[in-house]
């Protein structure tokens, strides 16, 4: 069997792959979500910021006070993580990409309105209200103190819209919101793409040579599809084949600049995160990227057969440990659910089943922003 013609199967048989702890998990969240409020960046004002009450931001996460120097720029610590920088904006975005997330995914299982329209809820605090919501650019994240106002690396921040706009899909598709109410919602991510794909922040990001290059791409890939924006779906598939690809996989597998980090296992897990979410979204009968080759051999599926070994049995991992969160990891991440489907391949689909789905440290959820099923297989 093919692997597009797998994927069809799949997609009538997504539900034996939820299981009944999953689909009793994902109620009790979404009744739990259904009793709070939308909760936007506007509620945090950030003192360091050089922006607005409208403008996110956020600070690197890996830069600290200078010991030698208290009072001069921040200094580099890579991996580990400055507890005292601002992440009142970071946990806000992350907070709203869960409940939006897991709302729609309950209204896609259950039905029900009350999920939708309590989603529609955080959709237009974020970006239709002009009292609250957030403005689309990210002209102030990831700023250093004493260095910098903001950067383009800070984009990655906001990957947690990448589900977001899978769930505004979601609704329009089933007629769970009018088009009067989607319109709105779907030019905040026009504006937002716009932005990425034309400032210097944006530019830079996509330049980026590592995961952070992976992940403007995926970004793109998400919101152009649901601005149904066709020459940037076509730029995003040239730029996994010509650049990706060629620039960030070895032919063994690995992703070696993300093996230069201080936590390479949980950087090449987040990156070959991003590369599946690209090759699910950009996808298709006329070009499969899951199965595309450089003339070397290299391909995303390396990458696979290389680390699936080492997410069933963590100890083969070759490399140094994470400096931090290495005990928390591996996490259910989609990749081993889209690659499996993609490949026909039942062992990468037992083993997404087999890993966490529940997370509760803020650091490993930073970079687990794809977490419902619901939303990506109908």
């Amino acid at each position: 069997m093919g692997p597009m013609l797998f994927l069809l199967c799949l997609q009538l048989t997504i539900g034996s792959i939820i299981t009944d702890e999953d689909r009793t998990r994902l109620t009790s969240l979404a009744n739990e979500f259904l009793r709070e409020q939308p909760v936007t960046i506007v509620a945090f004002p950030a003192r360091r910021s050089a922006g607005g009450i409208h403008d996110y931001f956020s600070e690197g996460d890996y830069w600290w006070p200078d010991s030698t120097n208290p009072d001069g720029p921040y200094v580099r610590r890579d991996g580990l993580t400055n507890p005292d920088n601002f992440e009142a904006h970071r946990l806000a975005l992350k907070r709203f990409g869960i409940r939006v997330s897991t709302l729609v995914a309950a209204y896609r299982l259950t039905g029900d309105q009350k999920y939708a329209r309590h989603a529609l809820r955080h959709l237009n605090a974020w970006f239709v209200d002009p009292a609250t919501r957030m403005n689309p650019t990210l002209l102030y994240a990831q700023a250093i103190n004493g260095r910098v106002t903001g950067r383009g690396i800070g984009i990655i921040d906001t990957i947690h819209l990448i589900e977001v706009a899978r769930a505004i899909g979601a609704l329009m598709q089933h007629g769970a919101i009018s088009d009067s109410e989607a319109g709105p919602v779907v030019e905040w991510f026009r504006d937002y793409l716009s932005w990425l794909t034309t400032h210097q922040y944006g530019r830079d990001e996509r330049e980026a040579r590592n995961n952070h290059g992976t992940w403007w791409v995926a970004q793109v890939a998400s919101f152009a599809t649901l601005t149904g924006d066709t020459a940037l779906l076509d730029s995003s598939r040239q730029r996994f084949r010509e650049i990706l690809l060629p620039t960030q996989i070895k032919a063994d597998g690995t992703f070696p600049l993300e093996l230069e980090r201080t936590r390479p296992y949980a950087y090449s897990l987040f990156n070959l995160e991003g590369m599946a979410v690209i090759c699910r979204l950009l996808s298709s009968g006329k070009e499969d990227l899951w199965n595309f080759t450089l003339s070397d051999g290299r391909s995303i599926r390396r990458a696979f057969i290389y680390l699936a070994p080492m997410v069933r049995d963590k100890s083969k991992w070759p490399y140094p440990k994470d400096v931090t969160y290495f005990d928390q990891l591996p996490v259910r991440q989609m990749a081993w659910l889209f690659a499996g489907a993609a490949y026909g391949d039942s062992s990468l689909l037992a083993l997404w089943q087999t890993l966490n789905p529940v997370q509760r440290s803020d650091e490993i959820i930073r970079t687990f922003a794809i977490r419902q099923p619901l939303l990506w297989f109908d």
